[in-house]
């Protein structure tokens, strides 16, 4: 009876410490989505804080829809980023995937299921084009992704001769406008994406490999592991969650748009840092970028609420931006200190065992 009693203790402990190590880890950013969330509630409400509009049914809703297609992006990001690297393309990659699929509903009257793969399968193809040239030359993944930027929004821009291609198909517009049991189907997309991206990096060895390059990409190499494969993967991956993304942001706004994901990279790398995905590499969870993704989405939903100029709204992001990489870098340089001090101590400790 006690070794029974004993065992499923120990079971209890194995499945609760993921979540309370989550919880230690991601403490201090938890904190800040509390606060901002708080602060939002009391403001919006003129003081009055049970009068608040932030955590209203409606408007929980529609930040949750609004952060859907970011959640998706800073998937492949935090990916991207882990191995220190990073994508800025994935914006223009959501316009190119997305004018695609709609003009090949509208234009050529080909099926929407055949759509949605035709503009998944661009996405991919870029993240590929991304993978393949930074995998195999010198040139740095900034330099890569912002030629990817140009091309694919310049082809989106000849593609449609600069107007957007409408789409009233049900059956395509649905994909992003359809409530399921009173939730935003892009949330349940992003739900589904998150969960994989999460069991990709904690539970499979693509993921374990993820975080060998990304902390020492010779070590890695010398350890057997094909560096050349993780990367292709992970900005392929990239490509085809901005071409997802693309298909369902077409179809939420019942049309192709050249301009659809217009600075998106941006907000997407500020959520993935924000989280705790160092830009140096080797560091980052998928859950933590979402508590970052919350936090993005949470600023721009509580700043509209209270009526802030959208022209402000971007000052504050760039503030938030810079902020959150200065917090990476002293993290970085808190942690080589302390090994540093480790290894000093560990040296001195050897030394009369020497003499």
């Amino acid at each position: 009876m006690q070794n029974e009693t004993t065992i499923i203790a120990s079971r209890r402990r194995a499945l609760a410490s993921p979540f309370i190590k989550f919880f230690r880890d991601n403490a201090a950013i938890l904190i800040g989505l509390l606060a901002i969330s708080l602060l939002i509630q009391m403001l919006s409400g003129n003081g009055n804080f049970l009068g608040g509009l932030f955590f209203k049914q409606s408007n929980i809703m529609n930040v949750l829809r609004q952060v859907a297609i970011n959640a998706m992006l800073a998937c492949g990001m935090c990916i991207v980023i882990i191995l220190g690297g990073i994508d800025i393309s994935v914006g223009s990659v959501i316009a190119f995937s997305g004018v695609i699929a709609a003009g090949m509903i509208t234009n050529y009257q080909l099926p929407v299921w055949l759509a949605v793969l035709g503009g998944m399968v661009v996405g991919l193809l870029c993240g590929m084009f991304n993978g393949f040239i930074i995998s195999t030359t010198p040139l740095p993944p900034f330099i890569v992704t912002l030629a990817m930027m140009q091309i694919a929004r310049g082809f989106a821009y000849i593609y449609t001769s600069g107007a957007p291609i409408r789409t009233m198909y049900p059956e395509f517009y649905n994909l992003g406008t359809l409530f399921v049991w009173g939730i935003p189907i892009q949330v349940i997309y992003a739900v589904v994406i998150v969960a994989f991206s999460i069991y990709l990096l904690n539970r499979t060895k693509m993921g374990r490999h993820i975080y060998a390059v990304g902390g020492n990409r010779e070590a890695a190499r010398f350890a057997g592991i094909n560096d050349k494969r993780i990367l292709f993967f992970a900005y392929s991956y990239s490509g085809l969650l901005a071409g997802i993304c693309g298909v369902v942001l077409a179809a939420r706004m019942f049309s192709g748009q050249p301009t659809a994901g217009d600075g998106q990279e941006m907000e997407t790398i500020a959520s993935t840092v924000l989280g705790g995905t160092s830009m140096l590499g080797g560091q980052g969870t998928i859950g933590g970028t979402m508590i970052g993704v919350l936090i993005m989405g949470s600023l721009s939903n509580g700043m509209n609420l209270l009526g802030i100029n959208s022209f402000w709204q971007y000052v504050v992001k760039g503030v938030v931006i810079l902020f959150a990489v200065y917090i990476d870098v002293l993290k970085k340089r808190a942690k080589d200190v302390k090994s540093l001090g480790k290894n000093i101590l560990a040296s001195e400790a050897a030394a009369p065992a020497k003499e």
